[in-house]
């Protein structure tokens, strides 16, 4: 057959496949073309998507029929929950298809009986904290992308997040799931029991999996009762060792009740309370070398914030804190937390490698000593903060060369940021640590998953990839080749 009528046919092998998925979710949920240029492909990253269409089921039923359309045609489809991740993982080129499940959003049931929650997996988290409130109950998963991502994506990259110490990872907070296979078979088990021990707990393949063993469509979810108080602190030490004994002791004094104990490095709280705006006051002097944002969380007012403050007095007395202020309302609440939170402080300084890593707690400050002089001596001028749930053993970093040559050349910038990553990565294979804390390996990190997982880890992964998409159509090329 000459080339040219090959290509001809193939051609109108993905047109009969476009218009064949534009008949299953309607013309209007599918959009290629001129219509993508509207859309943003991240929300850091205005440029359009790359893909053949992206398809936008409102049913089950619809995504079940367009994965077992691809599949037929071995047409390699990228899913998309509120694009928010940092690894790559919704990385998609012109010959995918991009499936997205932000009309799948609907809140379908809350039993307070089980206090579980059954969502669509489009539903936006910050949608699903609100309405648990709404319903004197608590989604406990949060974090800064709260009012973009998806329940769906929380789930596929088992995120993480502020409150991991007290409440756990996504996992967690899963009981039940439905997910559709490359294949359109659709696995409905929306379990809404604590307990259930019948067999392979099936849905813990594709919490994690990141969108390569399955699309989540929906699930059910684990509600915690509402706080009736919330305190709320920041911190100043003069070493990491009074920090982490301060860990201990407020776990210890607080009976379980503390959910949150945020480690700041003296760089990222100079640049986040520079950063904010120009109204803003930082809380402490800026002159410590670390400082702490925690939180507890109670059911007695009176009783919590008593207890709160006496732990905190207790801590002080034995030398630990070396100042620290306890928010009196709300509004001086929001004002710590936005501290932390304030993660976009190093964007003014252009190009930015991020990382989030996990790494035991008797690590950390050699770690970080080790890691920032290896930098500087790669990059002389860099910007670089160091932040993170030193609780659950999680750090993230961020480091901006401050290279112009590599704002011009694709090329430097990408081996830039290769050197950034050995120096980052790779002393945490000889103390236990991982290059992946709780944003998964994507596109991005995948060249160095075997720091923290063996071969025969690896292999086993892959078998699992064949088993469940075995002619690999669903997002593709992340986590491994």
């Amino acid at each position: 057959m000459p080339e040219g009528s090959h290509i001809t046919q193939m051609d109108t092998v993905k047109h009969e496949l476009i218009e064949k998925l534009s008949n299953i979710v309607g013309e209007r949920n599918l959009l290629q073309g001129d219509a993508l240029i509207q859309r943003s492909r991240h929300f850091n990253d205005a440029r359009p998507p790359e893909a053949i269409a992206l398809v936008m089921p409102t049913t089950t039923e619809q995504v079940s029929k367009v994965l077992a359309s691809c599949n037929a045609e071995n047409q390699t489809v990228v899913t998309h929950g509120g694009v928010t991740g940092l690894v790559g993982g919704d990385h998609s080129s012109s010959d995918d298809v991009i499936l997205s499940l932000e009309r799948m959003n609907t809140i379908e049931d809350i039993d307070l009986q089980s206090s579980t929650m059954t969502v669509q997996a489009g539903c936006i988290l910050e949608t699903v904290q609100k309405a648990a409130a709404d319903a004197d109950k608590f989604f406990p998963l949060d974090l800064g992308a709260r009012g973009s991502c998806t329940i769906g994506g929380n789930i596929a990259t088992n995120a993480g997040g502020l409150s991991v110490l007290r409440y756990g990872m996504m996992r967690n907070q899963v009981l039940g799931l439905e997910v559709v296979l490359a294949d359109g078979t659709v696995i409905s088990s929306l379990n809404h029991l604590l307990k259930n021990n019948s067999g392979y707990d099936l849905k813990q393949l594709f919490i994690g999996s990141e969108g390569t063993l399955g699309v989540v469509t929906r699930a059910v979810l684990r509600l915690q009762p509402a706080a009736n108080s919330i305190q709320t602190a920041l911190l100043a030490f003069d070493q990491f060792s009074q920090a982490t004994a301060t860990l201990h002791a407020l776990s210890s004094k607080l009976n379980g009740q503390l959910s949150a104990f945020e480690i700041l490095w003296n760089n990222f709280y100079r640049l986040s309370t520079e950063n904010i705006d120009e109204s803003f006051s930082p809380p402490l002097d800026s002159d410590y070398p670390f400082y702490a944002v925690i939180e507890a969380r109670g059911d007695n007012i009176q009783q919590d914030e008593l207890a709160f403050n006496q732990a905190l007095e207790q801590v002080a007395e034995a030398g630990d804190i070396a100042d620290a202020v306890v928010a009196q309302s709300s509004q001086q609440a929001q004002q710590i937390w936005a501290v932390r939170e304030n993660v976009e402080c190093t964007k003014q300084y252009g190009i930015r490698f991020r990382y989030d890593i996990s790494l035991p707690i008797a690590n950390m400050e050699q770690y970080i000593v080790e890691t920032e002089a290896e930098l500087i001596e790669q990059f002389p001028n860099m910007i670089f903060c160091c932040y993170g749930h030193i609780a659950d053993n999680n750090l993230h970093l961020q480091i901006s060369p401050q290279d112009d040559t590599l704002t011009i050349d694709a090329a430097n910038t990408t081996q830039a940021h290769h050197q950034a990553n050995q120096i980052v990565y790779q002393p945490l294979q000889a103390i236990g640590g991982s290059i992946s804390a709780e944003h998964g390996i994507g596109k991005i990190k995948k060249t160095y998953l075997h720091l923290c997982k063996s071969d025969v880890e690896i292999s086993i992964m892959k078998q699992l990839k064949l088993s469940l998409d075995p002619k690999s159509v669903l997002n593709p090329g992340k986590i491994f080749d």
